[in-house]
């Protein structure tokens, strides 16, 4: 696996945990940063073909 794989997958990983940890804490700001910051890394995997399906089931 690249280190450009890796570091978008780590991404993914790093903004899934943002979310769920904005949504336990109930900040709505912040709910809506990480979910931006995810639906970035996410449309980036995707443009360069890198399946997350895995980095969900990981969590």
């Amino acid at each position: 696996m690249s280190g450009f794989v890796e570091a978008v997958l780590e991404r993914v990983r790093k903004a899934r945990a943002g979310l769920e940890a904005a949504h336990e804490a109930d900040d709505a700001y912040e709910v809506a940063l990480a979910a931006d910051e995810l639906d970035d890394v996410l449309r980036l995997a995707r443009r360069h073909d890198i399946g997350t399906e895995d980095e969900e089931c990981q969590q």
